[in-house]
């Protein structure tokens, strides 16, 4: 009887210790990520601009348009465009010093857009490179929003204000 008292007391501390040891062993340093994570670096650099600073250049609603930020991080600044209620576009910012395969494809644009190397991306994206490092895009939402309507809206970024930031 006492030796069962004993089992039933015992069997659960070992288990416990078993577990314990074995959560906390340490187990192999690198995991299957770390390789990807070298060749790639930080997701985000230090010298990238900080997002809160794209804000100011972005263009003023109106028109019957309504502009709301989404997203704000180092980096990087995002806003909706609104026309009814609708989301009809996404303007956004990007510092391309965190990406800079992002630049790839300005290399060989024959296009410009405010003075400034641009690329479509599939049926909704436009986008141009400013100062070699800031990519600045509209992308549409809605159908209604046109490849020219991108194009006006890339234009009413403060560019110069951007390329001022390099």
């Amino acid at each position: 009887m006492i030796f069962s008292r004993w089992r039933k007391i015992l069997a659960p501390v070992l288990l416990s210790v078993l577990l314990l040891v074995t959560a906390c062993g340490g187990g192999p340093k690198d995991s299957r990520f770390t390789g990807a994570q070298q060749q790639q670096g930080p997701a985000v650099v230090r010298e990238s601009e900080k997002g809160g600073s794209f804000n100011k250049y972005f263009p003023a609603a109106g028109g019957g348009y309504e502009r709301v930020y989404t997203q704000e991080k180092k980096g990087a600044a995002i806003a909706k465009l609104k026309k009814g209620g609708k989301d009809v576009a996404e303007l956004s910012i990007t510092d391309t010093v965190n990406e800079p395969t992002a630049r790839d494809k300005f290399k060989q644009s024959t296009q410009r857009i405010g003075g400034y190397p641009s690329a479509t991306q599939g049926s909704t994206m436009t986008s141009i490179l400013v100062a070699d490092r800031f990519q600045v895009k509209v992308r549409s939402l809605d159908p209604s929003f046109s490849p020219s309507d991108r194009e006006a809206w890339l234009q009413k970024f403060n560019l110069s204000g951007i390329a001022s930031l390099k």
